[in-house]
């Protein structure tokens, strides 16, 4: 199963994006939360990026959806073509997004289409 990364500037920010994600996809899909700095403040880091990731991963590849500027910045670093993948979508709404089809057993190609996609819902 893919799983997904949601990198934050915020912890809580990262760890409550989860929770939501969980509540609405299920708990089947591997999810987990890098946010903040090394030291508990605001900011992004490598290392608990990368630690994220080797949680998420079930061998069939894992999206990071950053939030903004020094996250996708921090995320790329990691970026493994065909295995670890770096969406640009929305933070939330790609997350959910990407959680439903991962949870569904798509593919890593389809899970960040699926993410992708939610860049053009129209909330009205």
């Amino acid at each position: 199963m893919v799983g997904l990364v949601l990198v934050s500037h915020s912890a809580g920010l990262a760890a409550e994006a989860v929770a939501l994600v969980r509540s609405i996809a299920g708990d089947s899909t591997p999810v987990a939360a890098a946010g903040g700095t090394d030291d508990g403040g605001l900011g992004t880091s490598l290392d608990l990026i990368e630690a994220a990731v080797r949680e998420a991963d079930q061998g069939d590849g894992v999206v990071i959806i950053p939030d903004l500027g020094s996250s996708v910045l921090t995320a790329r670093l990691v970026e493994e073509p065909g295995r670890v993948v770096v969406a640009d979508v929305p933070f939330v709404e790609g997350a959910i997004a990407a959680a439903v089809a991962a949870g569904a057993g798509a593919a890593l190609a389809d899970v960040l289409a699926g993410a992708e996609e939610s860049r053009v819902f129209r909330k009205l």
